[in-house]
């Protein structure tokens, strides 16, 4: 019985895209806009890989930098607060939703535990 032949997917392969070279003080203000926006450290390093500038390049880091102006929100808190935020809107409008109830005890929960390991 002969072997089959494996071979790759014909799939074209992805470009990579040239990466930028700025100053640090270009990376800092570039930085500092996209926090203005309400962006996270997570997806401010995101926003700016997709324009080709990367943070690895630069000697500071970007939650660094947003620490040192006073616009660090650590994105952990910040997602399991929103989470709550949505269910707690969505249990105010369905009452008789007893799972969402639970839900909004659980992420309750999990919002305090968080903030008492972060304040650490």
């Amino acid at each position: 019985m002969p072997k089959e032949k494996i071979t790759k997917s014909k799939e074209p392969k992805k470009e990579k895209l040239e990466s930028k070279k700025i100053s640090a003080s270009e990376f800092e203000k570039k930085v500092l806009e996209l926090a203005d926006k309400g962006i996270t450290s997570e997806k401010i390093g995101e926003a700016l890989r997709k324009e080709g500038i990367h943070p690895k390049d630069q000697n500071k880091k970007i939650s660094k930098i947003l620490k040192e102006s006073n616009k660090y929100v650590n994105p952990d808190l910040k997602n399991i607060g929103e989470k709550l935020e949505k269910i707690i809107k969505h249990y105010e409008k369905n009452k008789q939703d007893k799972k969402s109830m639970r839900e909004k005890d659980r992420v309750f929960a999990q919002l305090r535990i968080a903030k008492a390991y972060f304040s650490k």
